[in-house]
């Protein structure tokens, strides 16, 4: 479960760069819920996903995760509770190090840490059944250097080492963004079915509309730092994105900002 109360967060403040990033934001996730959030170009989302994970602290307001406040502690002490899958398939993985490394080291980030060797035969094994999920012969190349990996194999690497440990909160931050169509749509139906297996509760931003809509049980719109729309699961099945569109105008009383929100669907 994750709760977020009266969240702001203001940069370069009293300043004439001054900018609202967060504006009073409150939004609960359920546990199981998945959540996409959209919106234009500095609606404030990344920061909300920064807010979360610990990379950002709120002027005010507070984060809860599991009934735990978390709001002042650092990004290393929330990893137990959190994964992250971002944009750039580069970042969620260690390129110099092999698959099986790199899958030790995202297995252990919510266990004690040991002497003992972090791939052993049971982990090995273990680490090949989760491979295999992903129907991209990752299986059989665990002693393969990550960086010798395409990019949808990178970035399906990612989400795997984000869910194995079957975190209490998944944050997807544009996770298809970079990739191909083909790639995005294969971590597009890899996520749904981790996420669904696992029942894991998710927040994945996107600037893919249909994406928005076809992915999860609630949807949030985003513009100026605040939290405009949310959708509950009984609308959001009859939700279109011409529809989307026409809510944002009412709202607002302008059209959306015409950037990747508008050429992704």
């Amino acid at each position: 479960m994750l709760k977020l109360a009266h969240i702001s967060k203001v940069f370069n403040e009293a300043t004439p760069d001054e900018k609202i990033a967060i504006d009073h934001i409150d939004l609960t996730l359920k546990e199981g819920d998945f959540v996409t959030v959209i919106g234009s170009n500095g609606a404030g989302k990344s920061t909300l996903m920064n807010i979360i994970s610990g990379v950002q602290f709120p002027d005010a307001g507070t984060v809860h995760i599991e009934g735990k406040d978390v709001t002042k502690l650092p990004e290393y002490k929330r990893s137990t509770m959190i994964g992250r899958v971002f944009q750039d398939p580069m970042a969620g993985t260690a390129p110099t190090m092999t698959i099986e490394e790199n899958l030790a080291i995202a297995y252990s980030r919510n266990k004690k840490r040991s002497l003992r060797n972090g791939v052993n035969r049971n982990r090995r094994a273990f680490f090949k059944e989760a491979l295999a999920a992903l129907h991209l012969g990752l299986e059989n190349r665990l002693t393969a250097k990550a960086g010798l990996l395409s990019g949808g194999e990178r970035q399906a690497l990612s989400l795997l080492m984000a869910t194995f440990t079957e975190p209490s909160i998944l944050l997807l931050d544009e996770h298809t963004a970079a990739l191909d169509p083909s790639r995005a749509e294969l971590i597009t139906n890899l996520t749904k079915e981790i996420v669904e297996k696992h029942r894991l509760t998710t927040l994945m931003v996107t600037h893919n509309m249909q994406q928005a809509l076809d992915l999860g049980n609630r949807l949030v719109m985003m513009d100026k730092g605040q939290i405009i729309l949310e959708v509950d699961e009984e609308e959001k099945q009859h939700l279109t994105i011409e529809k989307l569109m026409e809510e944002f105008q009412r709202i607002r009383g302008k059209q959306m900002a015409n950037d990747r929100a508008l050429l992704s669907f």
